[in-house]
């Protein structure tokens, strides 16, 4: 097939540029957003967050590289020049004539990669605008089928997980995953289609755990959370009136999204299928992540770790992240994620993805339960590429650590979530002035400082994304907490005074 014969070209092409890297060569960076559409309408400002894969601009530091970036909407000017301003050691003027720019004029919940394939003419313009021959390949978010049609439209490999292998990120999926890994996980069923299976799984559950306090049930394509709810067994009774009162409380589960109710949510549970399992419970809990990469050739390896911010009614929402993971069990987690990657990659799976896991404390060290496989680029994605594109530094497997070619350790603290009514109206011209004159932008020298995104979001919905970089963890959230007081001051409220809030994203 088409497909299959452009993802051939994939390995010859990842051996020349990583050989060398200053040979002519196009990436072409289509960040649909091409998931549930009643998952999405959940997030603020859904649109703007095309915006996340601008890092990729910093792809232009290479002298012959050319990149083409196509979005739903234009992409206002001074964005465009913040991010070629972070380049460093090639003049933004020279970048520039390499970026290409293109919009399809359309503000609809429709995922991008659709919009471009119903738009011959742009499509005919995109590939005029490649002049690297076979030395060119499209990036994107995540991939589908939409995406898969779009690379053999233009004629060139998808740098990204074949469509066909999307279910291993499913959360049954990833429960098999788990399985082949060998790594811990939360006893549960998978494989789930409707109220009888939900109320089956949990009735098998309680009696196997008869103090089990609550359970997570999940739909398969869920994201951030967004898809979780609890069912909680406060009042159960025992015997055989249990299955009864089981199948009578699933309308009381308790749901991650707000405004999601049961008759919504059994729809989609009908429809996409899913998960329940045991809720990993304790007094101390961590949500660290093993972001893993496999490469066209086939071979895995550990990127980073994070450790997750969440919130939500029980806690499942991703916020943002910090980075790496916590000393006390940073090379656990990579190992875990490391098992899970082999087996992905054995079944053929290339790209970025993200292992998450909820971790306890136990008798005997911390116990890392895994949680889901993200199979796309997620929240832990872009501010990690940032920190390693603005610095040119490296990952230490060994230590779990980021050093500059310098030797110098650097850390972030991250969020695509950070939203306040009152910062409706600041325009990116604003932000970058307000910036710039507390001092808290990235500066070069230093390798400190902030990096904003999704700033095309800001004005109207009063959301920010932003990844702060420093020296150890105490100034990342030094220079967050900074920026959400001086953006506070700015929009005329005193610290105490603040409402600042984090919402929802595609973590």
């Amino acid at each position: 097939m088409a497909f299959e014969a452009h993802q051939r070209r994939l390995k010859q092409l990842f051996r020349e540029v990583t050989a060398n890297d200053r040979q002519p060569h196009t990436v072409v960076v289509v960040p649909s957003l091409s998931l549930d559409a009643r998952e999405l309408a959940k997030i603020s400002g859904v649109h703007h967050y095309e915006e996340r894969l601008l890092y990729n601009l910093m792809l232009l530091r290479l002298p012959r590289t050319r990149l083409i970036f196509v979005t739903s909407q234009p992409i206002a000017e001074p964005i465009v020049d913040y991010y070629l301003h972070l380049l460093s050691g090639v003049p933004g003027s020279h970048a520039r004539k390499r970026l290409t720019l293109m919009a399809c004029y359309d503000a609809s919940p429709v995922p991008l990669s659709r919009k471009i394939l119903d738009r011959p003419r742009l499509l005919q313009r995109i590939r005029d605008a490649i002049r690297t021959g076979d030395r060119a390949h499209m990036v994107c978010f995540n991939s589908s089928t939409l995406e898969r049609t779009l690379a053999v439209r233009l004629g060139m490999p998808l740098y990204s997980v074949d469509p066909a292998l999307s279910d291993l990120g499913s959360k049954s999926g990833c429960r098999e995953i788990f399985k082949e890994a060998g790594v811990l996980l939360p006893d549960g069923f998978e494989r789930l289609r409707d109220p009888e299976d939900i109320t089956e799984a949990l009735v098998t559950l309680k009696r196997r755990y008869p103090d089990m306090r609550r359970a997570v049930v999940k739909l398969n394509e869920g994201f951030s959370g967004e898809g979780n709810a609890l069912f909680w067994f406060e009042g159960a009774p025992e015997g055989d009136s249990l299955p009864g009162w089981v199948r009578d409380n699933l309308v009381n589960l308790r749901f991650e999204a707000a405004g999601e109710h049961w008759e919504s949510f059994s729809e989609k549970y009908q429809q996409m299928g899913g998960i329940v399992e045991c809720f990993v419970e304790g007094k101390e809990k961590e949500s660290p992540s093993c972001q893993s990469r496999v490469n066209p050739l086939g071979e895995a390896q550990t990127i980073s770790t994070h450790d997750q911010v969440l919130g939500g009614p029980s806690g499942q929402v991703f916020l943002g992240c910090t980075f790496p993971a916590i000393d006390d069990y940073r090379l656990e987690v990579q190992e875990a994620g490391m098992k899970v990657a082999r087996v992905l990659a054995a079944r053929g799976v290339i790209g970025r993805f993200a292992t998450d896991f909820v971790s306890v404390p136990g008798p005997d060290g911390w116990q890392h339960y895994a949680i889901e496989v993200n199979l796309r680029k997620g929240g832990t994605t872009h501010p990690f590429l940032t920190l390693k594109f603005l610095t040119d530094g490296t990952y230490d497997e060994t230590t779990g650590h980021f050093s500059t070619p310098m030797g110098r350790p650097k850390y972030y603290y991250a969020s695509d979530t950070l939203q306040s009514e009152k910062y409706i109206g600041i325009t990116p011209e604003d932000l970058i002035d307000i910036a710039v004159y507390h001092g808290l932008h990235f500066h070069e020298a230093s390798q400190r400082g902030v990096v904003f995104h999704l700033m095309g979001a800001l004005s109207e919905f009063g959301k920010l994304g932003l990844v702060c970089i420093g020296d150890n963890p105490q100034m990342a959230r030094f220079l967050y907490k900074k920026t959400v007081g001086v953006l506070d001051q700015e929009t005329g409220r005193t610290a105490e005074g603040t409402d600042s809030v984090s919402t929802v994203s595609i973590g």
